[in-house]
C-alpha cells in the first residue's frame, strides 16, 4: 500500500512539473513595424489655405526677405518635378544660400511619408499646419520643409548651398528652410 501510495504521488508530482521552456520558434512572430504613414497622423489644420492663383514671389514680403538676407530679386518660374507648380527663388548675396517657394497643387504633403519618397523626415508643425523637414540621403546641400496647407495641396520651402566655397552643413540649411517656412506660412495667413 506505501508503493501505491508513492507511486501515485509520483505521478501527480509528474504531471505538475513543467515541461521544457518555449523557444522563440513556439511563439509567434512579433507584429510588423509600422510603416513611415501609420507612425505620425497629420495634426487637424486650423482651417485651408489655398494655394491657387497666388504669386510665389509674393509670398514672403520685401520686409520678410530683407530679414532672410534674401536680398536678390526673386524669380519666377514652372517647377516640372512638382506637376508644374509655381515657383521662385530668392538668393542671398550675404550667404550665398537660396531659398525655392513652390505652390505645390497636384499632390498633398502626405506623399513625402509614403515609403516611395525613400527620404528622411520629421514632422512638427507652423502656425497649426503640419510642416514635414525632408532630408533626402546623399543630397547634403539641400532642406526642404513641406507644409500641408489644404487638401492636394502643400507649400513646399527649400533651402540649399548656392556654391559657398565652404560647404553650409544640412543642418544649418533645415534651419534656414524652417525659418523661410515660418515666414511665409506668417505672410499666407495675413493674405488668405
Amino acid at each position: 500500500m506505501r508503493t501505491t501510495a508513492l507511486l501515485i504521488v509520483a505521478v501527480a508530482l509528474a504531471g505538475c512539473t513543467a515541461g521544457p521552456a518555449p523557444s522563440s520558434l513556439d511563439s509567434p512572430p512579433p507584429p510588423p513595424p509600422p510603416t513611415s504613414s501609420q507612425q505620425m497622423d497629420f495634426p487637424q489644420r486650423p482651417r485651408e489655405v489655398k494655394l491657387d492663383a497666388l504669386d510665389p514671389c509674393a509670398v514672403l514680403t520685401p520686409d520678410q526677405r530683407i530679414s532672410l538676407s534674401l536680398d536678390n530679386p526673386p524669380s519666377a518660374y514652372v517647377e516640372k518635378s512638382f506637376g508644374d507648380a509655381k515657383a521662385c527663388t530668392m538668393r542671398s548675396t550675404t550667404s550665398g544660400n537660396v531659398a525655392r517657394l513652390a505652390l505645390v497643387l497636384a499632390s498633398g504633403a502626405d506623399v513625402w511619408l509614403s515609403e516611395n519618397a525613400q527620404v528622411e523626415y520629421a514632422v512638427s508643425s507652423i502656425e497649426g499646419f503640419a510642416a514635414i523637414t525632408v532630408r533626402t540621403p546623399d543630397l547634403d546641400d539641400v532642406c526642404n520643409v513641406e507644409i500641408d496647407v489644404a487638401d492636394g495641396q502643400f507649400l513646399d520651402v527649400m533651402f540649399r548651398d548656392g556654391g559657398n566655397s565652404t560647404a553650409v552643413q544640412q543642418d544649418h540649411l533645415c534651419l534656414g528652410a524652417q525659418r523661410v517656412a515660418e515666414a511665409a506660412m506668417a505672410s499666407l495667413l495675413q493674405k488668405r
